[in-house]
């Protein structure tokens, strides 16, 4: 017998097994009135909702809804009322400029896009057929309680989401991930994770962000309470691992920072000691951050590896009965690596060391772009863009970036974007945009420039031109100018020779 996957499975066994039991908690301090506590069961109403009234729009099977929204259940509900009925979700980065978002939202084809109420008026200009501000009046108009939506026969080789990521090219590229990639992400992840319907789950990982790493899937599947956190916050993140009875998150190490931060002020006992399993990835952090989180917090560090083309879950690393006799430095020595293949994954290393992988959860292609797929899916094999290295006992350990993209905070820069917008300013003669260590964030945007003869600029100035064409994240937090930058006989820029003076003592050339 074959029975197609599809993302809506999840939230149809949360509503038949654990319908009366608290499935959300909204974040209080929406913009929009808050959801508060939601059953499962109401997840499931609200989802068929807002899938009837696509249909009412006549948005159907294929056609892409794009949403940019910081955490809510009303992002959460539109991964089940748009995907789970055959629509694709298209989840934007809020953090991006308008001008960025207004190109997703082209490039995919969005025939209706949500935004958030802190963005609407941003988001006001943009050229799209059907608009509507998350939580206002419109929005709720859409939803069409007491009608049953039109019937979609599940294919799970369809696409659930079109994720944009900054790579290689000055444009995001969509990444195209069907109901079976998430699906077996999902379960695959959660498997490894252990989690259950004893779990409390707290969203730190924006939604957006891969899905939140399938999460969402995940959790509602197997019935866990799920608290909406809406922005990042050290503290705010202890007070509601202590009201809620938070056992496990997702994080970026810039996030496991700002919690270690929080902790030294902290009154009283660590909330969520020997409970709380905090799962990590967006770059390898040092061996003290991982220490700190055992001996500090008191718990449990996952490290995990993957990408945006891969569900994300390629790898996973988590302490084992083996290493049970050992002190907090040498687990924490272990757990810097990026992992060993989570089921179903099987990796190698090429010639030249990038990490290649094969697996369910990989890509279908991105999205119109079929050479950048030929190039990436190349012998059936995906390429990662990453160099390293695979230990004697199966683990994983990256070294190095193979492509051209800094992780800060988690969130991926293309450095020939932001490399792009110096070049538009009259006095660039040359820029080189590379990923320096930063103790916070992992990585930071540094810019390399050569001025025109004649022409000045200062620090500040190019920083704020960036500032003003693009995400304040991808901005360069320094400029350092040359008279000259390393290149190739060819003339191409030599970035490793760029890059080495500031990852000098480090062994990885990721942080």
């Amino acid at each position: 017998m074959f029975v197609p996957f599809s993302v809506r499975d999840f939230l149809d066994r949360a509503v038949t097994v654990y319908g009366e039991r608290t499935g959300v908690v909204d974040e209080p301090r929406q913009p929009a009135e808050s959801w508060g506590r939601i059953s499962y069961a109401r997840l499931g109403e609200l989802a068929r909702a807002q899938a009837a009234g696509l249909d009412a729009l006549g948005v159907g099977p294929g056609e892409r809804v794009a949403v940019v929204s910081h955490n809510s259940a009303r992002l959460l509900a539109s991964f089940f009322g748009v995907a789970g009925h055959g629509r694709v979700l298209v989840p934007v980065n809020f953090r991006l400029k308008p001008e960025e978002i207004a190109y997703i939202v082209e490039h995919s084809g969005a025939s209706v896009l949500l935004a958030d109420p802190e963005l609407a008026g941003p988001l006001s200009g943009l050229p799209v057929k059907h608009r509507f501000t998350l939580g206002a009046a419109s929005d709720e108009a859409l939803l069409r309680f007491g009608t049953e939506p039109a019937p979609w026969e599940p294919d799970e080789n369809a696409l659930a989401t079109i994720n944009y990521t900054s790579g290689t090219t000055a444009r995001p590229k969509g990444v195209e991930i069907t109901h079976r990639n998430s699906w077996v992400n999902a379960v695959t992840f959660a498997l490894h994770a252990g989690v259950s319907d004893r779990d409390v789950y707290l969203h730190t990982l924006p939604m957006f962000h891969a899905n939140g790493w399938g999460m969402p899937f995940a959790m509602t599947g197997l019935g866990v309470r799920q608290i909406v956190l809406r922005k990042i916050d050290g503290t705010e993140i202890l007070r509601r691992v202590a009201e809620h009875g938070v056992t496990v998150m997702c994080a970026a190490p810039a996030v496991v920072n700002a919690v270690l931060a929080a902790a030294r002020e902290w009154d009283g006992p660590i909330p969520g000691r020997d409970r709380v399993r905090v799962i990590v990835a967006g770059a390898p952090p040092p061996t003290a951050t991982v220490a700190r989180v055992e001996y500090e917090l008191g718990w449990e560090f996952i490290q995990i590896y993957g990408l945006t083309e891969t569900s994300p879950l390629l790898t996973i690393n988590r302490t084992r009965a083996e290493w049970d006799g050992l002190d907090v430095q040498a687990r924490a020595e272990r757990l810097v690596r990026a992992g060993a293949p989570a089921l179903g994954v099987s990796l190698r290393t090429s010639g030249s060391g990038e990490v290649l992988a094969r697996s369910n959860v990989v890509l279908r292609g991105y999205w119109q772009q079929p050479e950048a797929t030929e190039e990436a899916l190349e012998g059936g094999w995906f390429h990662t863009g990453d160099g390293g290295a695979l230990d004697g006992d199966g683990y994983l350990t990256i070294s190095d970036r193979k492509k051209d993209v800094i992780i800060t905070g988690g969130e991926n820069v293309s450095s020939i974007e932001v490399e792009d917008v110096l070049f538009s300013h009259p006095a660039i003669a040359e820029a080189a945009v590379i990923g320096v260590p930063h103790e916070e964030w992992g990585e930071t945007v540094k810019a390399l420039v050569v001025l025109r003869p004649g022409m000045n600029a200062s620090e500040e100035e190019l920083i704020g031109h960036c500032k003003q064409r693009l995400a304040g994240y991808k901005a360069p937090t320094s400029v350092e100018f040359r008279t000259e930058l390393a290149r190739t006989a060819t003339g191409k820029l030599q970035k490793y020779r760029l890059r080495e003076p500031y990852w000098a003592g480090h062994e990885r050339r990721v942080n």
